[in-house]
């Protein structure tokens, strides 16, 4: 199963582009930082990743505007030129405050 699960913070917004089917498109940075707990001890855990929106969930990226956190709910995938990996968003939640987490 490929599901991503992700509370972050928006570091960069790309230009607004279209898919050839003419659905909005929009690449983003994102940013997580929170601990969790392997082999029974506390770590702390920090990440960027690309992603991308499509439709109307690229519309509200766009609204959430750089700086915005959310739960950033989809899948994982290869990037176009084979390097890394791309989150494909399909769902943006509003991110519960918990302290001391993006």
């Amino acid at each position: 199963m490929n599901q991503l699960h992700l509370k972050a913070q928006i570091q960069q917004l790309g230009q607004v582009r279209y898919t050839p089917a003419g659905l909005m498109a929009l690449d983003a940075s994102l940013k997580a930082e929170s601990e969790v707990i392997e082999a029974g001890k506390p770590r702390k855990v920090s990440l960027e990743i690309k992603a991308v929106a499509v439709g109307e969930v690229a519309k509200q990226l766009q609204a959430l505007g750089v700086g915005g956190v959310a739960v950033f709910r989809g899948f994982l995938t290869h990037q176009r030129n084979g390097r890394g990996f791309i989150a494909h968003v399909t769902v943006i939640e509003p991110a519960a405050a918990e302290p001391g987490n993006i």
